[in-house]
């Protein structure tokens, strides 16, 4: 399941950016994930829930954005949204299309509790 590898990487970066910033805990870590990732949600849900626990991200919420895949054809210059196995342009059928979108994996925001002063 490589969706704990994800996730690891995940909370590696959003343990350090909160500790650095004074952060008691994490309340909700936002991500965007593309589908050609294969990333499945309900595992990376467990897998955040599984690893966060001793963390400052143990508790949080974590809301995840799939980003669909999108392709231009290198022949027509059309853009063109589609799923993970159908890449020929639906313009002209070419098949020389490079992929846009869809790869994402990103920490799209953090959300922390920093106490007052």
């Amino acid at each position: 399941m490589h969706e704990m590898g994800i996730i690891s990487g995940v909370l590696d970066a959003v343990n350090a950016s909160a500790a650095q910033a004074g952060a008691t805990k994490v309340l909700v870590v936002s991500l965007r994930v593309g589908v050609m990732t294969e990333a499945i949600p309900d595992a990376l849900h467990f897998a955040f829930e599984a690893l966060s626990e001793g963390t400052l991200c143990e508790g949080a919420k974590l809301d995840i954005q799939m980003v669909e895949p999108e392709s231009i054809c290198l022949e027509c210059a059309h853009e063109f949204v589609h799923d993970r196995f159908h890449r020929s342009c639906p313009a002209c059928g070419s098949y020389e299309t490079t992929l846009l979108s869809g790869r994402e994996l990103e920490i799209s925001s953090i959300e922390v509790d920093i106490p007052d002063e």
